[in-house]
């Protein structure tokens, strides 16, 4: 997978790229992120905001200690982060998708709330939303929901697809 992405997406210095610290059963992302700090990318990690109800999401600089939070999922521990729109890349765990760049996570909504911001615009559509699956999470179709924020890519084992209309 991290050979299908440079081969697509050559990773530059100056990037900031948001990772997911991968679940056992999610697409490891442990190749793609030790490529891009070999090519000097500035590594984030999403962090689930737990002193907010709205359920925010925000990304912490990828160093030091990792704890586990309520989930079971991998965080950063500092308090330094970046707001969602001042990334150039994020690559996103997928449980599906399909062609069109509709995404079915884990169901909590947090990437669609933190990128929400990308349905405003009309010309500019960054950060670049890449998903990261197996080959065999790809469905013909899946129903978009108006909040659903779509991908412009995803990488699998076998390649590199963008997607038609994300």
């Amino acid at each position: 997978m991290a050979r299908n992405v440079d081969r697509a997406l050559p990773l530059q210095s100056h990037w900031r790229i948001a990772v997911y610290a991968a679940l056992p059963w999610e697409l490891d992302s442990a190749p793609l992120i030790a490529l891009a700090e070999s090519r000097g990318c500035r590594v984030f990690l999403p962090c689930i905001d737990r002193r907010r109800a709205s359920r925010a999401m925000r990304f912490v600089p990828m160093q030091g200690p990792l704890h586990y939070n309520r989930l079971g999922i991998a965080e950063p521990q500092g308090t330094a982060s970046l707001a969602a729109r001042w990334l150039d890349v994020v690559f996103l765990p997928l449980v599906g998708f399909d062609r069109r760049g509709v995404r079915l996570g884990a169901g909590g909504g947090f990437y669609d709330r933190a990128f929400a911001f990308r349905q405003l615009r009309s010309v500019w559509h960054a950060p670049r939303l890449i998903g990261l699956a197996y080959a065999f999470q790809e469905v013909a179709s899946i129903g978009a929901a108006a909040h659903d924020v779509l991908m412009d890519a995803v990488v699998t084992e076998e390649g590199f697809t963008r997607c038609t209309t994300g």
